[in-house]
């Protein structure tokens, strides 16, 4: 069964979508980097991560709150669909890692999001988490609960951790000349928007119409910038300590 389809949900199957899916597909590059043994995704949406992390793993638990498209199958690997939190299928002190990407921002409750990954690492576990920064958000995205500025970052994981690391998802240069003409082409559509109905209509009325102009965004972007928007790889992204505001999104580490 196919999973639902929103311009939330990234994919490395449509071209206008590359610039954000290689953004995605970094922060599963580096958590290869760190992760072993037992893990948990929380979010995993068509599985693209999976063949990043399975390989490093014994056993690897994905939660999704829509049916997947999975296509891998080991022994290793479980799916589960459910809404999250609790994460009531998981036992406590159980998991090494918990990896969730571009997830919190959609979650109703983050403080209770925050203790149930707590309560599944063992000791010494590790979170990885990604979700956009409020610095450099473009537009209201109706479909995120709330995005996160640095210290409110480091803020909401305090609930539950202590050791938190906070790096940031930089774009290169090439990256960066798409985000100002992504700029461009959004405040173009803002203009329209003279009431300011964006911030003061309820969220979920205004999902549809995001939905359908974010999609317009993209595919126009990739239309007058084919060459930009078809040479971008992961490689044009680097994941280092925050120096500034002036990065995509919070790549957080924080231990158990």
């Amino acid at each position: 069964m196919s999973i639902i389809q929103t311009a939330e949900r990234s994919s490395g199957e449509d071209a206008s979508e590359n610039v954000i899916f290689q953004r995605h597909l970094i922060a599963y590059k580096k958590a290869a980097e760190l992760v072993k043994k037992n893990i948990l995704e929380i979010g995993c949406g068509e599985g693209y991560g999976i063949k990043e992390l399975l390989p490093k793993v014994e056993k690897y638990i994905c939660i999704d709150k829509y049916e997947s498209n999975i296509n891998f199958k080991s022994e290793k690997l479980t799916f589960i669909k459910s809404e999250v939190p609790p994460l009531d299928k998981i036992k406590s002190d159980s998991l090494d890692f918990v990896v969730t990407f571009q997830v919190i921002e959609h979650i109703e409750d983050d403080k209770f999001f925050v203790e149930e990954i707590f309560r599944v690492l063992k000791p010494g576990g590790k979170l990885i988490l990604t979700t956009p920064n409020k610095a450099m958000t473009l537009s209201r995205n109706p479909w995120h609960v709330r995005e996160y500025t640095n210290s409110e970052m480091k803020e909401i994981l305090s609930v539950s951790f202590t050791n938190i690391k906070i790096f940031g998802v930089y774009g290169n240069q090439k990256v960066m000349n798409y985000y100002q003409k992504n700029k461009e082409s959004v405040n173009k559509i803002m203009k329209w928007d003279i009431f300011n109905l964006q911030y003061r209509l309820p969220r979920k009325l205004l999902q549809i119409p995001y939905d359908f102009l974010n999609r317009y965004n993209r595919v126009s972007l990739k239309n007058e910038n084919s060459e930009i928007v078809d040479s971008i790889n992961f490689t044009d992204y680097s994941i280092i300590q925050s120096h500034d505001d002036k990065y995509l999104d919070h790549f957080c580490v924080a231990t158990k």
